[in-house]
């Protein structure tokens, strides 16, 4: 479990907001699923979506989806990431292959999170922010993401990755507006099986 509790460049888990505002959290948390839900939660509803709103920066580090309040799917699921393992509970990366619109192509990667839950092992949650069509919520065992994989060449990827993937950093990195993001979304190509 050590790479999912590790702070790193991306997910800067030792940085002094995000041990602040994992603190904060987990005040009267009665148990890992209540503190894990209110760190969903306050993801999920208080940073803003960066595609849904337009505006602001273009965040890719914890800290920075924290201090400006907002981020694509991708940055906030590194938030939510820092914040749980603040808090000592293993959280990783996951990512699902959607349909741009609602048909594809094109295609896109969507972010979120796996949890370790003692009672529960790995479990899904997509702190991406609901709006009318996404009803995201924290009700395990069973997962309620954003979005389902409706067609073949969209996918629910296994993996649960310790750090982003590269393609998904240098989306984050390399646009320098919301605007040129949301033009540029990082795919992955899906092996033949």
């Amino acid at each position: 479990m050590a790479p999912y509790l590790e702070s790193s460049t991306f997910i800067d888990v030792d940085h002094p907001a995000i041990r602040r505002k994992a603190t904060e959290l987990a005040a009267g948390a009665a148990d890992e699923e209540d503190l894990t839900r209110r760190s969903f939660e306050y993801v999920r509803d208080a940073i803003r979506h960066s595609g849904d709103d337009g505006s602001g920066p273009v965040t890719c580090i914890a800290s920075e989806v924290l201090r400006h309040g907002t981020g694509y799917c991708y940055a906030k699921s590194h938030l939510l990431a820092a914040l749980l393992r603040a808090s000592g509970i293993p959280a990783g990366l996951c990512y699902q292959r959607l349909a741009v619109e609602t048909v594809g192509p094109p295609f896109c990667l969507h972010g979120l999170n796996a949890v370790y839950l003692k009672r529960f092992g790995w479990y899904r949650i997509d702190a991406r922010g609901n709006k009318p069509g996404v009803n995201a919520a924290f009700c395990p065992p069973r997962e309620q993401l954003a979005f389902p994989a409706l067609s073949r060449q969209e996918r629910d990827l296994p993996e649960i990755w310790p750090e982003p993937l590269p393609v998904v950093v240098r989306a984050l990195t390399q646009w320098k507006t919301v605007q040129e993001v949301g033009g540029n979304l990082p795919d992955i190509e899906l092996l033949r099986g």
